[in-house]
């Protein structure tokens, strides 16, 4: 990259898409990690492992509705000859005190209660008369206390084992086990293993933070009229989405006319909430493609080591690129070209691992696959150039979907894949292994 200003390669040198993807992985560099509160860190990755401090279960619980009883007493219990107890109260989940079972004895117990003391086992309501009645719990009898402390008889009619129905204490974890690595990231599950082991909050890589900016004086904003020569923004709502998709935070700025003051200004504002900015248009060589120009202003003024470079990259669609970094914090920007098609293959192989880097994964990349080539006729593609055609993946086979134009929205939409041609390849005939980058 330059090292105070905007730099715009040879017109005849062209980079390949590996070098580019290089230059940008080297200089993007993972957040620091901040300590969230657990809804607040969904979405981001752990910096550090996790150790369990208590064990789950914690105690020893029912997983039934039944009766908590020792072995002994309900050995040889079946229809015709049911174990007969007397039933000496009942255990809640939550409830810190529970009566002792003693020989002859039950304890009518809910699912999640503790063990009580004395009971080795626990028997579902089904295998008892306490079906019979009706109860605090449905399907269980409702037990009133005798004038000597019982609360009534309970008939089992079959036996259990030893710890049946019993979840254990550490049966899930315990503590002293680690129960999520660096590297994580925290989806519901975690969050939710994380709130059971009593973690309030966890150290994290926050979700980068990207501003989405279009330009282009022809971009109306969709629900607005139409003139002559306008079309709907497009750009900044798929690739807003794209970047949500990745992990990111993402706020999209509404489409930014052809005045490179109004882009630079632009800019400047929403350095203070980028941790990543990405622009679509303005970056090949037409008379209006003014976000050289407005890049160049913001990088005279950086300090140095701030600066974009713009680039002709060795591939279809997406030739034109920017990247470099601007701002005293040097915020990366990626300037990606205005076509549709060309902007979301784009951000797909260069902002999407850019955006997994700052948050700190060790796999950026898409996920890649070998597939046969369905189609009726040869697929054609430039010499010297890396072609991403759009397509459908399924059962090791890829469709090719609509054509290589890069304004063709539809295809884009009806594509899970990109179909891959190697720079040293102008045809690939139906039937050929090809490369697929699957976008699912």
């Amino acid at each position: 990259m330059s090292s105070a200003a905007t730099r715009t390669a040879g017109q005849d040198h062209l980079w390949s898409v590996d070098d580019h993807l290089e230059d940008i992985l080297t200089t993007v560099r993972p957040l620091e990690p901040i300590e969230l509160q657990l809804l607040d860190a969904q979405g981001c990755v752990l910096v550090e492992d996790v150790t369990v401090p208590v064990s789950l279960p914690p105690f020893d619980n029912s997983s039934m509705d039944g009766y908590a009883v020792r072995v002994a007493d309900v050995a040889g219990a079946s229809e015709e000859y049911p174990a007969v107890l007397t039933v000496v109260g009942d255990v809640a989940a939550g409830q810190a005190e529970q009566p002792y079972v003693g020989p002859g004895q039950a304890a009518r117990i809910m699912t999640g209660a503790p063990l009580p003391p004395g009971a080795e086992a626990v028997v579902p309501v089904e295998w008892t008369d306490g079906g019979l009645g009706e109860g605090p719990v449905s399907g269980m009898r409702a037990h009133s206390a005798s004038p000597e402390g019982s609360f009534g008889q309970v008939h089992v009619h079959r036996p259990a084992e030893a710890r049946a129905h019993v979840r254990a204490t550490g049966s899930d974890v315990k503590a002293g086990d680690r129960a999520l690595e660096a590297g994580t990231v925290l989806g519901p599950p975690q969050i939710g293993l994380l709130a059971a082991i009593g973690r309030g909050t966890v150290r994290v890589r926050p979700r980068p933070r990207v501003v989405v900016l279009s330009t282009g004086s022809e971009l109306v904003q969709p629900d607005e009229q139409l003139g002559t020569g306008q079309i709907y923004d497009s750009n900044s709502f798929a690739l807003c989405a794209a970047a949500r998709d990745a992990g990111a935070i993402a706020y999209r700025v509404g489409a930014v006319a052809d005045d490179a003051e109004t882009l630079r200004s632009t800019i400047e504002d929403q350095l203070v909430r980028a941790d990543l900015l990405v622009t679509t248009g303005g970056v090949s060589v037409g008379a209006y493609d003014v976000v050289k120009e407005a890049l160049s202003s913001v990088a005279d003024e950086d300090e140095a080591g701030s600066g974009i470079d713009f680039r002709k990259l060795a591939m279809q669609p997406g030739k034109p690129q920017g990247f470099g970094s601007i701002g005293p914090d040097h915020t990366p920007l990626l300037a990606l070209p205005g076509n549709p098609v060309s902007s979301y293959v784009s951000f797909e192989l260069f902002v999407r691992p850019a955006i997994r880097t700052l948050m700190g994964l060790k796999d950026v990349h898409r996920p890649t696959t070998r597939a046969t080539l369905s189609t009726d006729k040869a697929l054609t593609s430039p010499e010297g150039r890396r072609q991403f055609l759009r397509g459908t993946y399924a059962d090791g086979a890829v469709t090719p979907v609509g054509g290589a134009g890069s304004h063709l929205v539809a295809a884009l939409a009806h594509a899970d894949a990109l179909i891959v041609v190697p720079e040293d390849a102008t045809s690939v005939e139906p039937g050929a292994e090809v490369e697929v980058v699957l976008l699912g």
